[in-house]
C-alpha cells in the first residue's frame, strides 16, 4: 500500500495516510493524459470568431452595371468576394470546439496524473484547513509552513468556503473541489495540496 505523510495545518506531521493503489499507484498512461488535456483545452475555446459573408456586408444591393454591352465582366453586386470591401469566402464562423472522450479514458487519465504526482512527491495531504475568517495572509502562512512555494492546486471539501475565499487572492494558487478536480489543473500545478476529507471524496469517486 502507498502511504504519504499527513500534515497538520501548522505544518507539523501527524502520522501517515494510506492511499488507494488502484488510484494513486498505477503506471501512468501518457497518451491518455495527452488526449484528455487536448480535449479540455479545446472545450475552453470560446469559438466566437466570425467574418461577414456577402449577405452580411453592407451595400451592394444594386447591380453595378448592365449585364451586356459594356465590355466588362458581368457583375451582380459590388460586395461580391472578388471586390474590395466585399464579403469573405469560407471565413471562420461561430462554433463550439468541445468534444468528449469516453469516461473510462478520462478516469484513467485522472488516475495517471494523480499517480504521477504521488510518485514525484508533489502530493501533500493535510488533516484539515479551518479558518475563523477568510484571511489571505493566514492561508499563505499555512502554505509556507507546508513548504509549498510553487504553483499549487488546493483541493478542499465542498463546504469549506472560508478556506476557499482565503486562498483565491493568492498568486499561483488555484482552489478546487473533488467534484471539479480535473486533469488539466493537476498537470498545470507543481504541487497538489488536498485535505483528508477531500481525499476520501476523490477516492470514493474514482474507486
Amino acid at each position: 500500500m502507498t502511504t504519504v505523510a499527513l500534515y497538520k495545518q501548522d505544518g507539523s506531521q501527524n502520522g501517515d495516510v494510506t492511499l488507494n493503489d488502484a488510484i494513486f499507484a498505477i503506471e501512468p498512461n501518457e497518451n491518455v493524459v495527452f488526449d484528455t488535456v487536448i480535449m479540455q483545452r479545446a472545450s475552453m475555446r470560446q469559438g466566437t470568431h466570425a467574418v461577414k459573408n456577402r449577405s452580411a456586408v453592407r451595400g451592394g444591393g444594386r447591380k453595378p452595371w448592365r449585364q451586356k454591352g459594356t465590355g466588362r465582366a458581368r457583375q451582380g453586386s459590388i460586395r461580391s468576394p472578388q471586390w474590395r470591401g466585399g464579403g469573405i469566402v469560407f471565413g471562420p464562423t461561430p462554433r463550439s470546439y468541445a468534444y468528449h472522450l469516453p469516461k473510462k479514458v478520462t478516469r484513467l487519465a485522472m488516475k495517471s496524473v494523480l499517480s504521477q504526482t504521488v510518485a514525484d512527491q508533489n502530493f501533500v495531504v493535510v488533516d484539515g484547513l479551518k479558518f475563523d475568517a477568510p484571511k489571505t495572509k493566514e492561508f499563505a502562512a499555512v502554505l509556507a509552513g507546508l513548504n509549498v512555494t510553487t504553483k499549487t492546486l488546493v483541493v478542499l471539501e465542498d463546504d469549506n468556503e472560508t478556506a476557499a475565499k482565503a486562498a483565491r487572492n493568492l498568486e499561483n494558487v488555484k482552489v478546487t473541489t473533488p467534484s471539479d478536480l480535473n486533469v488539466l489543473d493537476i498537470v498545470n500545478a507543481d504541487k497538489l495540496v488536498i485535505t483528508q476529507s477531500a481525499l476520501s471524496q476523490v477516492e470514493e469517486a474514482l474507486a
